[in-house]
């Protein structure tokens, strides 16, 4: 990796000494983390804190509904957690050391189904995907808490297409990386909701499908959060880290 030089005078009592600081010409890839509904920013620090030690600048945060704003719970729609995502995306993207072009958006559930919306709105490299949602495209402005739990389960029964849901659509006009997590034992995003996501990624550059075996939709043992997180990281590590020092210059589809 280059590095750019700067001559600095360091002020010592009454003197001055010459120094040279060396600093990388490249910024570093921003990833940004969305919880899912009726969760938090608090488990995704973890495992940000740890991908930001592979040198990356990591940005979690709660849509409104939820923590400080749980009062709009019963009002907030996806239009208003979308527009959330978009400003979080906005404040990364605009960080000093964070490189535009190399955005990650992680997302689960709820906040998965919303990044793939984000993906069509923004410059998303990498998308990773635990357990995305899937919602019609009817009643987008309507609260979500107003939305048919029974018919939603119903729905995510089905197979889709890209021409029949807006989400999928954005999948099928994605380009970059994806990482798509399952959990075996999911009540609420059956296995075919991961099969029309997984047909949707027709443009991906490449595609890792995990399935964690014996979870739950919400990860509840710690042995299932611990193999999301090595899930994760690991491809991170490949795809983020690996393209921010130059050492992803293949092509790599990987459907497993």
């Amino acid at each position: 990796m280059t590095a750019q030089s700067e001559t600095i005078e360091i002020i010592v009592e009454d003197e001055s000494i010459v120094g040279t600081v060396l600093s990388p010409e490249t910024k570093v890839p921003g990833v940004l983390f969305v919880h899912g509904w009726g969760g938090s920013q608090q488990r995704d620090l973890a495992r940000a804190k740890g991908i930001a030690g592979l040198g990356c600048v990591c940005l979690t945060f709660d849509l409104r509904g939820h923590e400080r704003t749980i009062a709009a719970k019963e009002c907030v729609s996806r239009e208003h957690n979308l527009t959330d995502i978009v400003a979080a995306y906005d404040r990364l993207a605009n960080h000093p050391a964070v490189d535009p072009c190399c955005i990650a958006v992680i997302g689960s559930s709820y906040g998965a189904y919303l990044s793939t919306h984000l993906s069509a709105r923004r410059a998303v490299r990498w998308l990773a995907l635990r357990v995305p949602a899937l919602y019609w495209d009817e009643d987008w402005h309507m609260p979500k808490r107003q939305l048919d739990v029974a018919k939603l389960a119903q729905y995510r029964r089905h197979l889709w297409k890209a021409q029949d849901n807006l989400a999928l659509a954005a999948c099928a006009n994605f380009s970059g990386d994806v990482l798509l997590v399952e959990s075996e034992h999911d009540d609420f995003v059956p296995h075919t909701t991961l099969m029309s996501y997984r047909a949707a990624f027709e443009k991906a550059h490449s595609l890792t499908h995990r399935i964690i075996d014996g979870a739950d939709h919400a990860l509840s043992k710690d042995s299932d959060q611990q193999a999301y997180t090595r899930i994760l990281t690991n491809w991170i590590s490949e795809m983020v880290v690996g393209a921010r020092v130059g050492d992803y210059p293949y092509h790599s589809v990987r459907y497993s």
